[in-house]
């Protein structure tokens, strides 16, 4: 294939990547934006193969035979709940990936057209060194995040001082070593640098709460696009140079929204340990506070002579999986001129967009599904919030309580509706560690159960 042909493919490939990520924007042009990026892989893929630099056709095609039956078999029997740590596990193959095309360019730079042995490119060395700092960190800190968000790992943040300050030296550091790198060519410093850049990915994710993963997995989903960036000047690969920016870009936009929603400091974000930098909360007398209980009962006549409804959902609705039994609910709701609409927070359940793609999986019309800045002012009008596990993104401590973790968030105002329906399992704080406030308030009726069981048993009321 020539040169000029292979330009010309890419280009249509990184054309499609690009209407890819527009039709991801909006969960109505999703499906198509999926279709796109899959259409776009594959001419990259097809006019990879083409080149005349491919040695084996058998080994390439049995990687790719592994690699598809491992990704579908993941595909068929991921829960939906587990989305979140699937996406963490695939950064960390990407950054491990990056680290792997440096060393393999690094040990044989004569097949990559960079120079040989000992007397590589000054500019390829740089830019190797680059993509496997940014590799490095992006497959430790997706390991740890993997771990917490799976929960082999305590999701707990864990601060100790001078974070920031220790941080910033092996940073440095790490930057002297490529300086040496650059210099000496030494294997034993390129190492080195993998080492200690796996260290700081561990250290930046580390300090980082439960309740702040949303974040996590939009930065290392950046992360991963400026490591692939990196190793694509490495081969000379424009596409790869392309698809990392798209990636990159892409993702360090949704770090700044999900900064934002969590009234985060963006800065905070890309050097980590953004988490936990206040003492969790706690009420000191939640024993003598009073709670009104609630069954399915209740809610159904609550529910049924309301004029309006907001459903909150959180993770709690994910966990149980829930959201076909809500949207059987909101059904027989609007069947009764009930005005029905889903509030969502930004950073609702553990990765951007997670609430979006569960209510999409149940077929809840996007017009009925608002953001917190859209759905807020409608709160004080509102007869019925029907919160179902949304614990940290509803809790009033976070403009009352300045001692408070997530003080400061920008929450759901559900505490302004006329009446709360909170569907919990128990008194458990969230994720954050925080006690939410909002239980006791005397507008608030707890209903304590599993959130699916108890959209079922609402549902039977209502018929």
């Amino acid at each position: 294939m020539s040169n000029n042909l292979v330009a010309f493919m890419y280009l249509i490939s990184a054309l499609l990547f690009i209407f890819a990520l527009r039709g991801l924007s909006h969960p109505e042009s999703s499906r198509k934006g999926n279709i796109f990026g899959i259409i776009g892989m594959i001419i990259a893929i097809i006019t990879t193969l083409m080149f005349k630099s491919v040695l084996s056709y058998a080994e390439i095609g049995a990687a790719i035979l592994v690699g598809g039956v491992i990704g579908t078999t993941i595909a068929l029997r991921i829960e939906m709940t587990a989305l979140p740590q699937l996406v963490a596990a695939f950064h960390s193959l990407v950054g491990l990936a990056a680290v792997f095309v440096a060393a393999a360019a690094f040990y044989d730079p004569a097949s990559f057209d960079i120079g040989v042995i000992g007397s590589i490119n000054e500019s390829s060395l740089i830019e190797m060194s680059i993509g496997t700092f940014i590799g490095a960190i992006t497959f430790s800190g997706s390991v740890l995040a993997f771990g917490k968000l799976q929960g082999t790992i305590s999701g707990k943040p864990i601060v100790y001082r001078f974070q920031h300050t220790i941080n910033a030296i092996i940073f440095l550091f790490i930057v002297f070593l490529i300086i040496i790198f650059v210099l000496d060519q030494s294997p034993s410093i390129f190492w080195s640098i993998v080492i200690i850049s796996i260290i700081l990915g561990i250290l930046v994710v580390i300090p980082i709460g439960g309740a702040d993963m949303p974040v996590v997995v939009s930065m290392l989903n950046s992360y991963s696009g400026w490591a692939a960036c990196g190793i694509g000047f490495t081969l000379s690969n424009n596409l790869l140079i392309i698809t990392g920016a798209l990636v990159g870009a892409s993702g360090a936009i949704l770090s700044y929204i999900m900064s934002k929603g969590m009234n985060r400091s963006i800065i905070n974000v890309v050097l980590g340990g953004f988490g936990g930098e206040k003492d969790i909360s706690s009420s000191q007398n939640s024993e003598d506070k009073i709670i009104k209980k609630g069954n399915a009962e209740d809610a159904a006549y609550i529910l049924k002579n309301a004029d309006s409804v907001i459903i909150v959902p959180g993770y709690g609705m994910a966990v149980a999986q829930a959201q076909h039994a809500l949207k059987e609910m909101s059904d027989i709701l609007k069947k009764e001129g009930i005005i029905v609409r889903y509030a969502i927070h930004p950073v609702a359940g553990r990765m951007p967009g997670h609430m979006n793609v569960l209510l999409a999986e149940a077929n809840v019309p996007y017009e009925e599904v608002l953001e917190l800045e859209e759905i807020n002012p409608d709160f004080p009008m509102t007869e019925v919030s029907f919160v179902i596990g949304a614990n940290d993104v509803t809790n009033p401590a976070a403009k009352t309580d300045e001692t408070s973790p997530i003080y400061g968030m920008p929450i759901l105002d559900v505490e302004k509706s006329q009446t709360v329906l909170f569907i919990k399992r128990s008194m458990a704080t969230g994720y954050s560690g925080v006690e939410n406030e909002l239980f006791y308030r005397d507008n608030t009726t707890m209903l304590f159960g599993d959130a699916k069981k108890m959209c079922e048993n609402i549902v039977k009321s209502l018929n």
